[in-house]
């Protein structure tokens, strides 16, 4: 069962830019894979980020001004 994380550690880790394949996400948004930065993709807080065409990558948090 997931665990239910406290307000503060929460906000602790929705700062995070960057986070790997396998890792949940910190916070809802807009995120890229390293292996392609022009695709962009949106998860939801505590979704398990996938691998990107088969192949483990670090994700990195877009601000929303920067999709395009």
């Amino acid at each position: 069962m997931k665990r239910i994380a406290l307000l503060k550690e929460r906000q602790a880790s929705a700062g995070a830019a960057s986070t790997a394949t396998g890792s949940h996400c910190p916070a809802s948004g807009l995120w890229s894979p390293d292996l392609d930065p022009h695709t962009v993709l949106s998860f939801f807080e505590g979704h398990v980020f996938p691998a990107f065409d088969g192949v483990p990558t670090v994700w990195r948090r877009r601000s929303p001004g920067t999709a395009n």
